[in-house]
């Protein structure tokens, strides 16, 4: 009956606030969604920009998207999910990239910084801290998000990541192929220069938000050393950040309570407590976890 009653509120939550054309009244003549969840009489809440993933060619909208802004609606954290432009479908067929630029890096990020800008510029509205909007992202998308603190001028910073089972290097083997070319396009997804500075595991910068950062090692599509690449990176770094690796669970789970296993769908909760405990600097959470 909770549930339920959840979901008839993030139906009604998703009629008041009408979706958002994050380049409307720009110079930027694209059409890119995103969806709010918000919170009922909540001031100053946390809010989270939700990147599903797809291989930078196509979105898991439902389970990596819309499911993951439910859940967090639920649990009291504004969320909205940005459908940021990916290569589609047809390019991922016809490879018609090599004739037509279509979509393609730097689109994504350009997208997620446009959104970070315009969530902060009417906070007001929303109710929502403007120096307390993360990122979370699945996949390709949590190569987007990771991405937002190696590309984005610190301005732009989000105040936390959250990578689940991210998309990480650009140019060791572990690589996952469908999301460089995804980004890259066919001409470019072997250029050494982008992909070098596409390997999120090579340029983590100094003074890098927190990072909450999630995988499976029996994950089929995303070889799981990419995590264990930004994991040894952020580390190297000093970066404040928590990894938990689970043995069991695969890819795709977003925060699904039957997809996956009871095992990785732990990281629901452990990310909800690592969030509430954010703020608090004497908390090591620079730590791998051992379910």
């Amino acid at each position: 009956m909770n549930r339920l009653i959840i979901f008839i509120l993030s139906i009604i939550a998703i009629d008041a606030s009408a979706q958002i054309n994050i380049w409307e009244g720009t110079d930027c003549n694209k059409k890119v969604k995103l969806t709010p969840y918000l919170v009922e009489n909540h001031e100053n809440s946390k809010a989270i920009i939700v990147c599903p993933g797809g291989s930078y060619f196509w979105h898991d909208s439902d389970t990596e998207g819309h499911e993951v802004a439910k859940w967090l609606q639920s649990n009291g954290i504004a969320a909205f999910v940005l459908d940021y432009r990916a290569a589609q479908v047809p390019a991922f067929i016809f490879h018609h990239r090599y004739l037509f630029r279509g979509n393609r890096y730097p689109d994504p990020q350009d997208d997620l910084r446009q959104a970070l800008r315009l969530i902060r510029s009417i906070s007001d509205k929303y109710g929502i801290n403007p120096d307390s909007i993360g990122v979370m992202g699945f996949s390709a998308g949590g190569h987007l998000v990771m991405s937002a603190a190696e590309l984005f001028d610190r301005a732009d910073w989000p105040a936390f990541i959250v990578p689940v089972y991210p998309v990480v290097t650009m140019t060791e083997d572990c690589v996952h192929k469908r999301s460089r070319r995804g980004l890259l396009g066919d001409n470019n997804q072997h250029n050494k220069e982008l992909c070098d500075s596409l390997s999120l595991e090579r340029h983590v910068p100094e003074g890098c938000p927190p990072v909450f950062l999630v995988n499976c090692v029996d994950d089929p599509v995303v070889d799981y050393r990419n995590s264990v690449l930004l994991d040894s990176a952020l580390t190297a770094k000093g970066v404040n950040h928590r990894y938990l690796q689970f043995q069991s669970g695969g890819h795709g789970f977003g925060a699904s309570d039957t997809k996956g296993t009871e095992e990785c769908r732990q990281w629901r909760s452990l990310f909800l407590q690592w969030l509430s405990e954010l703020g608090d600097k004497n908390q090591s959470i620079n730590t791998q976890a051992q379910p």
